[in-house]
C-alpha cells in the first residue's frame, strides 16, 4: 500500500466496521442450499450404478439436476465469502493483499466445487487428480520466486516490522551492503523505498531475509521536506557573510 492508500485506510476502517456487523446472508443461504443439493444428489445416485442403465431414469435426472444446482449454489457461496474476507482484510493489510486473499479463496473454492460436482456426477476423477497434482508441482516450481515474494509480503504485513512512511535501513548480502530510505509502499511482490539515489523496488523475500533497523532521522526529514516542496535552507556562503 502506498501513502495515498494509507490515508484512505481510516475511511475503509469505518466502512469495515459497518460491514462487520452484517453477516453474508446470501453466501450462508447459498452454502446451505448447496449442501442440501449435494445430499439429494448422493441419495438419488445410490439408486443406480451406471448412467447407461435406463431403468432409473427419474433418479438419474434428479441426480444430474441437483449436482448442477450444487455447483451453482457453491459458486455463489464461494464468491460471497471471498468478498466478505476481502472487506475484512482490506483495512488491515491494504487493498492489494486483500485482493490476493479474495482470489485465493475463489480459486480454492472453485477447484473444490469442480471436483465435488464431478464426484456427484459419478465421473472418475482419479486421472484428473493425478494430472492436477503434476500440473501444480510444475507451476509451483516455475513460479517459486513470485510465490515466495507474495507469501513474504503477507508475513511482512502480519509481523509489521515497519510501515509506510518509516525511515528504515536494510542490511543483507543480497543487497550488497546496506540500503537506507523511506518506505513508500508495501506491495504484493515488492517494497518500494525512497533512497537518496532514487526509488528502489526491493523483493519481499529479500526484505524478509534481511536485517531491518531504524534509518537516519536526517534522511527522513530531508525526504519529508522534498515531498512537501520545501527544500532545506542552504548555508550562507563566505562571500555573503557580513563584517
Amino acid at each position: 500500500m502506498d501513502l495515498q492508500e494509507k490515508r484512505q485506510l481510516d475511511l475503509a476502517r469505518q466502512v469495515a466496521k459497518v460491514k462487520a456487523h452484517t453477516r453474508p446472508w446470501r453466501a450462508i443461504i447459498a452454502l446451505i442450499l448447496a449442501v442440501l443439493a449435494a445430499i439429494v444428489s448422493v441419495a438419488a445416485g445410490d439408486n443406480f450404478h451406471h448412467w447407461s442403465t435406463s431403468e432409473q431414469l427419474g433418479s438419474q435426472v434428479v441426480a444430474v439436476a441437483t449436482a448442477f444446482a450444487f455447483c451453482l449454489f457453491a459458486i455463489i457461496a464461494v464468491v460471497g465469502f471471498a468478498a466478505k474476507s476481502r472487506d475484512f482484510m482490506q483495512p488491515v493489510t491494504g487493498r492489494a493483499h486483500a485482493a490476493v486473499v479474495r482470489y485465493t479463496i475463489v480459486l480454492i473454492g472453485s477447484i473444490a466445487t469442480f471436483f465435488i460436482t464431478l464426484a456427484l456426477l459419478k465421473v472418475p476423477i482419479d486421472q484428473l487428480l493425478v494430472g492436477g497434482a503434476i500440473t501444480s508441482i510444475i507451476l509451483g516450481i516455475a513460479a517459486q520466486q513470485s510465490l515466495g515474494n507474495v507469501f513474504s509480503g503477507l508475513v511482512l504485513l502480519l509481523s509489521h516490522p515497519f510501515g509506510v512512511g518509516d525511515a528504515v535501513s536494510f542490511r543483507s548480502g543480497a543487497f550488497s551492503g546496506q540500503i537506507e530510505g523511506i518506505v513508500t509502499e508495501i506491495g504484493i511482490s515488492y517494497v518500494r523505498v525512497e533512497t537518496a539515489d532514487g526509488i528502489l523496488q526491493l523483493p519481499n523475500s529479500q526484505v524478509l531475509a534481511s536485517a531491518v533497523g531504524p534509518g537516519h532521522p536526517a534522511h527522513q526529514d530531508a525526504s519529508t521536506q522534498a515531498a512537501s516542496g520545501n527544500a532545506p535552507p542552504e548555508p550562507p556562503s563566505a562571500g555573503s557573510a557580513q563584517p
